[in-house]
């Protein structure tokens, strides 16, 4: 550009990376660092790690996913597919032999 500014995410007029970038800022402004003082650079960096990858990515609910977390939602398919599994399978004729 002209002016040497680069857009920071996204491509030139489109919103929506921007648009789902500040709704995670402001979800994590909201639930993480509002009404909180950090003594250093280095605690609000771990507070900030803790609840992104600690919470955030692993155990908020998420409507997509039914309301459940996303190690709920794991959880919840690994034992689906196991039941299916265990349905699935037929029981052996006995071997008889004279």
């Amino acid at each position: 550009m002209r002016a040497g500014v680069q857009a920071s995410m996204g491509s030139v007029g489109d919103s929506f990376d921007n648009a789902l970038a500040e709704n995670l800022w402001m979800i994590i402004k909201t639930e993480c660092i509002r009404g909180r003082v950090f003594a250093t650079r280095a605690e609000a960096n771990l507070a900030l790690f803790e609840y992104i990858d600690g919470f955030h990515n692993s155990r908020r609910v998420q409507k997509r996913l039914g309301y459940l977390s996303p190690i709920e939602f794991e959880e919840k398919h690994y034992t689906d597919q196991a039941a299916a599994e265990r349905g699935n399978l037929k029981p052996r004729k006995p071997h008889l032999t004279s």
